[in-house]
């Protein structure tokens, strides 16, 4: 006969025993009626169990379509899938307040969360930055249509970062071809660094960039002549210092010959 290890050990087999073996599990309470539900999501999503907030709420939404609190339970979907960075999932029940329920009270936290699950999906400033475009359009527009919402300091700040990685994006480009001596290739993107993110910490890279591809092409004086404009301009901030250094190292570089260019402009950079 084959004996237990529980008997073998001297241990009383109680019908609790599967309940005692999970307890580090939390298990969702009896439910009894659909506001309760939605209340215990809101309670779960409070004590950060996201995976069971979310699954309260999935059935809550997928049974009270036309309830008057749906609006709200698909934002809090929304903001738990944030939680555990399930970014995807986030976007989509933020989209959905913003295309469905316009009216909601949601609506305006709502179009923040986009922002967030948008650029939660984006890719280091060397890679691909669609994503960060994306986020950087919905916190634009976030700005634009909830003027008065809490999180606009939040949006201000979240701008600045993204206009910052689109720039980096584009000097890590330039400094690329700088390398390879492509100067014409490398101009383009500084260029566009200084024209169209001058209110990022990344405009002294592009202003200094522009200097040493005038050095590499073989025009000495032009290249000093603006880093001591950017001297003057910027007197005092670590720009003109940069920029000092910079004349310094060319003034001792002389003049430099020009390189030879071998590589199409880009039509987008």
């Amino acid at each position: 006969m084959r004996i237990s290890a529980a008997l073998l050990l001297g241990v009383a087999v109680s019908p609790l025993a599967p309940l005692l073996a999970g307890c580090a599990a939390v298990t969702i309470p009896a439910v009894h009626s659909e506001p309760e539900r939605l209340d215990l999501a809101r309670r779960m999503a409070r004590n950060r169990d996201w995976a069971n907030a979310i699954e309260l709420l999935k059935t809550y939404i997928d049974r009270n379509v036309g309830s008057a609190r749906v609006d709200e339970a698909i934002y809090l979907l929304g903001e738990c899938y944030l939680k555990t960075k399930d970014y995807p999932n986030a976007a989509v029940e933020f989209e959905r307040i913003g295309r469905d329920f316009p009216e909601s009270d949601s609506s305006a936290a709502a179009s923040f969360g986009l922002g967030e699950a948008l650029y939660g999906q984006s890719r280091p400033p060397d890679f691909d930055q669609d994503y960060t475009k994306k986020a950087l359009d919905q916190w634009e527009r976030y700005r634009r249509e909830y003027t008065w919402h809490w999180r606009l300091p939040e949006a201000e700040q979240r701008v600045a970062k993204c206009r910052a990685q689109l720039a980096s994006k584009l000097i890590n480009t330039a400094e690329l071809y700088l390398k390879l001596r492509q100067t014409q290739a490398a101009r383009v993107y500084f260029q566009q660094v200084d024209e169209d993110y001058s209110d990022t910490p990344l405009i002294g890279d592009a202003m200094i960039g522009l200097a040493r591809c005038d050095a590499l092409d073989g025009r000495t004086a032009d290249a000093i002549a603006y880093l001591k404009d950017l001297e003057t301009r910027f007197r005092g901030q670590p720009l003109a210092a940069r920029a000092a250094r910079e004349r310094a190292r060319i003034e001792r570089m002389g003049t430099v010959k020009p390189p030879r260019e071998t590589h199409r402009i880009p039509e987008n950079p």
